[in-house]
Parts: structure tokens; C-alpha cells; sequence
């Protein structure tokens, strides 16, 4: 199997508490891979260590059949991936086009190369109208879409994108859903983060699951469809909600006698 993304027993500790507990991942090139979890479940922490934002404490990676950890191979695997990090990163007093070429200037890209792709992904992305703007003033949405254009200006063979459909409209979701499937189909593989469990099961090929720092489930989506829905087998692998709904019945409108004696008294 050649894959893109494998791990051994990667581990992260930050001092007594274990955020990433022993995640053994095995993710196949060509893959549109979705990493679940509820919130404080380890996810970002998993993919800042995968894009070498953050050192494991323990274990081993391995991407695109090198090692990351290693200084030898090390700025081969980051010119062949690209990033869209949870808090984007970007440098607010370069317009878009002066940010994507710097971009493409840090990866050693042909000047001609970057001047064409960056008029291609600015045209796509609907960022030309803006070219005078400054990033600092970009609203959440035309940020996102001009990180994600910086991650793909080098056409990478391996993508990771932290929680990219978080605060963007329906439009632009509409057109990063769009760029991201047809990046997959052509053989690139997406290591994708999100909350929004309709998007990962439209887009996904495979998921992994993570809970308390554990990997409690990886699958295809093609094998899950045939047992439960997506939501139903996250619920089942990370715990349900029924003992706040219990506890919170409320909410729904049943009147609480207690109350009603308070404002009994109080009328009378």
C-alpha cells in the first residue's frame, strides 16, 4: 500500500496531560481523509505535529514515505505539502497577490509559474476584485480562500487543512468543496479537520476518529455507509448528548414546581 500519511504511536504530552495518546494512522495517497472529534480531543494538536508545527514526544511519522523528524528529509517533505492552519497565519500588510507571491518564492517556484497559477487561483477563488486590498483587511472568508491558495500554489502532494469550512459563507464553502474534490481526483491526498459532519461525509473517502487523545476509529465511508450514518457512528465512538438533554428538561418548557411556588408567593 503506498501511503501518505502513516504514524506509529504518536504520542504528545504537555506535562502531565497526554493530548495525543498513541494514534497509529495509515492514510493512502489519492485519499480525502476526514479527522474527527469533539472539541480538546486532540485533532489540532495531531496536525500541527504532522506539519511539524509541534515536536511528538513520542513515536514516529512518516509522509509521503519520509520521515519528517528527520533533518535530512525534512525540507523535501515541506516542499511537497501545503497547510491551511486553524488560526491561518497570514502576514496582514501584504495584499493577496504580493502574500501568494512570496509564497511562491519561499518554494523556489519559476517567477512565470507563480505569476501564472496565481492569476488561475485568484480568478477561481473570486480574490481579483480585491488585489488593492491589504490582508488585514479581508473578512474571515477571503482569508480562508487565500490560504488555501497559498497551499496549493505549489501544487503539493499531500494537503492539510485545519477546519477550513469554519466561519465561511455558503458560497465560499461552495467553491472550496469544489477545488478540494477536484484536487483529490487528480491523485493528491487531503488530511482534513472539521466540525461540520455534513461536509466530511460528502467529501470524505475515509475518517478517523479521535477521543481523549485516542484513535477510535478509521474506516472508508464507502464500509461505514453500510452499518450507520456518519453522525451516528461519531456519536457511538465519542458519546452522546442524552445526559445533558436529561438533565436540562427545562429548556423544553415542563414547568418547574419549585418556580411556580416562588412566583405564588410572590403574587400573593
Amino acid at each position: 500500500m503506498d501511503l501518505a500519511i502513516e504514524t506509529h504511536g504518536l504520542t504528545r504530552l504537555f506535562d502531565d496531560f497526554c493530548a495525543v495518546d498513541n494514534v497509529d494512522l495509515r492514510i493512502q495517497r489519492g485519499t480525502f481523509y476526514g479527522f474527527l472529534g469533539p472539541n480538546g480531543a486532540g485533532k489540532s494538536t495531531t496536525i500541527k505535529m504532522l506539519t511539524g508545527l509541534l515536536a511528538p514526544t513520542k513515536g514516529r511519522i512518516s509522509l509521503l514515505g519520509k520521515d519528517p523528524l528527520n533533518p535530512a528529509e525534512a525540507m523535501e517533505v515541506k516542499s511537497r505539502i501545503g497547510v491551511v492552519p486553524e488560526d491561518l497565519a497570514l502576514f496582514d500588510n501584504l495584499t493577496a497577490r504580493e502574500y501568494l507571491t512570496f509564497t511562491g518564492r519561499m518554494f523556489l517556484m519559476p517567477r512565470q509559474t507563480i505569476r501564472e497559477r496565481i492569476g488561475e487561483l485568484m480568478a477561481l477563488l473570486k480574490l481579483e476584485d480585491n488585489d488593492k486590498k491589504l490582508v488585514l483587511e479581508f473578512s474571515h472568508g477571503m482569508k480562508k480562500k487565500l490560504a488555501l491558495a497559498a497551499a496549493l500554489l505549489p501544487n503539493p502532494d499531500l494537503l492539510f487543512l485545519d477546519e477550513p469550512f469554519e466561519g465561511v459563507d455558503a458560497v465560499t464553502s461552495h467553491v472550496i468543496r469544489d477545488l478540494l474534490s477536484g484536487f483529490v481526483s487528480r491523485g493528491s491526498t487531503v488530511f482534513l479537520t472539521s466540525h461540520i459532519l455534513e461536509i466530511v461525509e460528502k467529501l470524505c473517502t475515509h475518517v478517523g476518529i479521535i477521543a481523549e487523545g485516542k484513535l477510535v476509529e478509521q474506516v472508508s465511508l464507502d464500509e461505514l455507509r453500510q452499518g450507520s450514518s456518519l453522525e451516528s457512528r461519531f456519536l457511538e465512538k465519542v458519546g452522546s448528548t442524552d445526559e445533558v438533554q436529561q438533565e436540562l428538561q427545562w429548556l423544553g418548557g415542563q414547568s418547574d414546581g419549585g418556580n411556580d411556588d416562588a412566583m405564588n408567593g410572590s403574587d400573593a
